[in-house]
C-alpha cells in the first residue's frame, strides 16, 4: 500500500510588510549624524584631518568646519537634534544656521538656556536678529539683573 502526500512549495520569499514612513528626516539631523561620523573617521585614523574630509567630499574646509562645530553643542542638544521628528511638509523646524549661534557658545549650560529661549518663541526671528538679541542677553552679569529678552 502506498501513500501519496501532496506538498506545495513557494518559490518566492514572503513579502515583508513594512510600515509606511511619512515625512523626511530634517537636514540638520543628517548633518549632526555626519559630524559624528566625520569625528569617528578622524579619530580612527581613516582620514588625516578635516581638510582631507573636505577634499574627499568636494566641499570647502569652511563647510566641514561648520558641520564639525555641531559637535560643540551640549550632548542633550545633539541628541534632540538627532531625534527631531520627521518633517511632513514645509520647512524644517530647526536649521543648521540657527544652531551655529548655539555652537559658538562654549558653556553647555548657557547653550541649554539659549535653546529653550529659541524654542519658546512662537515666531523665531531670523538668525541675525536672534544673534543680536542673544548677544545682548549675554551682557547681563548677575543673576539678579533682569535678562529677559523678547525674541519676537
Amino acid at each position: 500500500m502506498s501513500t501519496t502526500i501532496k506538498r506545495t512549495f513557494r518559490t518566492e520569499k514572503p513579502k515583508k510588510i513594512e510600515p509606511e514612513v511619512v515625512g523626511r528626516i530634517p537636514r540638520v539631523a543628517k548633518l549632526m549624524a555626519l559630524a559624528i561620523r566625520f569625528d569617528g573617521l578622524i579619530r580612527d585614523g581613516v582620514v588625516a584631518d578635516q581638510a582631507e574630509l573636505a577634499r574627499l567630499g568636494n566641499v570647502t574646509r569652511a563647510r566641514v568646519t561648520q558641520i564639525m562645530n555641531l559637535l560643540n553643542l551640549a550632548p542633550e542638544i545633539q541628541e534632540a537634534v538627532l531625534f527631531l521628528p520627521r518633517v511632513k511638509g514645509g520647512r524644517d523646524p530647526v536649521v543648521e544656521r540657527e544652531l551655529r549661534v548655539l555652537a559658538a557658545e562654549v558653556d553647555w549650560g548657557r547653550q541649554r538656556e539659549l535653546m529653550t529661549l529659541c524654542l519658546a518663541s512662537p515666531n523665531r526671528p531670523p538668525t541675525a536678529r536672534l544673534y543680536e538679541k542673544l548677544t545682548l542677553q549675554s551682557s547681563c552679569h548677575s543673576p539678579q539683573e533682569d535678562c529677559k529678552v523678547d525674541l519676537t
